[in-house]
């Protein structure tokens, strides 16, 4: 089972950066593939990065492209969020997540099968 927490959000200026973790402190993380979504007030849960059991293959979406960047350590039981030239768009809630088996990459909310507890993120202008 997947018991996931996450860590190292926070309020940072606009341009700045963020590294956010979730640590799984069970015993099959290396099961599943993992992914970040993101939800601001009034907005829809939308997907940010995934990663694959193996690490090997990785996903994001267009809005964070080239900014974003989603890692996992095994070893660790962590996956994390490298997030640079934050943007105040950006501001949201973030949750890691852990997907379900029968897809490779957790690429929508229908291909999750658990989340963690979220941490909030703000960009200010």
């Amino acid at each position: 089972q997947v018991q996931m927490v996450e860590s190292g959000g926070g309020l940072v200026q606009a341009g700045g950066s963020l590294r956010l973790s979730c640590a799984d402190s069970g015993r099959t993380f290396t099961t599943y593939p993992m992914g970040w979504f993101r939800q601001a007030p009034g907005k829809e849960r939308e997907f940010v990065a995934a990663i694959s059991k193996s690490g090997g293959t990785t996903s994001s979406a267009d809005s964070v492209k080239g900014r974003f960047t989603i890692s996992r350590d095994n070893a660790k039981n962590t996956v994390y969020l490298q997030m640079n030239s934050l943007k105040p768009e950006d501001t949201a809630v973030y949750y890691c997540a852990a997907g379900s088996l029968n897809w490779a990459l957790p690429t929508t909310p229908t291909r999750v099968y658990t989340w963690g507890q979220g941490t909030q993120v703000t960009v200010s202008s």
